[in-house]
């Protein structure tokens, strides 16, 4: 059995990923899925793997599971775990030096997203959340993940140039949705090719797909062992 050590994205928390947590404990897994710090202005990307390391402690047979923002902190949690398998989920992903600040500017992440709602009638990018990410989340779903919105990451994180040197030797899996609102699917599809040399995997999910897919985001973590 592994342990799943999943890393949420911006504004969330680890109970963003209850419902994945629940499919993989049922399979007899550990998971473990923290809140990294918020509300503090300070706090940096090393903080925050810093956090995730003292969370899993020393547990072994680990695959890191980052979601958008976490694809910033998740290569330092696998390469200072010595981790398995790391998986990127509908995440940045990040090059040596880069900020998450720059990150966007640097990958074409805005003209992508303005070239798909120019296509799909502006539900990319759209600032109504139940409409640019949680259009596929359960209603009762969505509006819990809304109150529970929490000030992460930091102004200090997002200026932070990323730390590492190279990626990981890790062996790296990325997972896209086909609906993704927020990072269109084709711009991750490119920039999984460019920067890590992968051809995602998919799913027919929006950017939220640990909560509107579990079972099926679940399944793909599980084919992967």
């Amino acid at each position: 059995m592994s342990t799943y050590v999943l890393i949420h994205g911006a504004g969330d928390g680890g109970w963003s990923w209850h419902r994945v947590a629940a499919e993989l404990e049922a399979h007899g897994h550990q998971v473990v899925a923290p809140d990294l710090p918020a509300g503090d202005d300070t706090a940096t990307l090393t903080g925050y793997a810093d956090a995730v390391v003292a969370a899993a402690g020393h547990r072994t047979d680990v695959v890191v599971v980052g979601h958008s923002f976490g694809g910033f902190t998740a290569p330092l949690v696998a390469d200072r775990l010595a981790a398995d398998r790391l998986v990127l989920v509908a995440a940045m992903i990040p090059a040596p030096g880069e900020s998450p600040d720059d990150w966007g500017r640097n990958t074409g992440c805005g003209e992508a997203v303005r070239a798909r709602s120019a296509r799909d009638g502006g539900l990319t990018g759209h600032t109504d959340p139940y409409v640019g990410f949680y259009h596929d989340v359960p209603r009762a779903l969505a509006d819990e993940a809304m109150s529970r919105e929490r000030a992460h990451p930091s102004p200090a994180a997002m200026k932070q140039p990323w730390p590492l040197d190279a990626w990981p030797d890790v062996p790296t899996r990325f997972v896209l949705g086909r609906e993704d609102r927020c990072f269109p699917p084709e711009f991750l599809r490119k920039l999984a090719a460019e920067r890590l040399g992968v051809v995602p995997d998919e799913l027919t999910a929006g950017h939220c797909v640990a909560l509107s897919r579990p079972a099926e985001l679940a399944g793909l973590l599980e084919s992967y062992r």
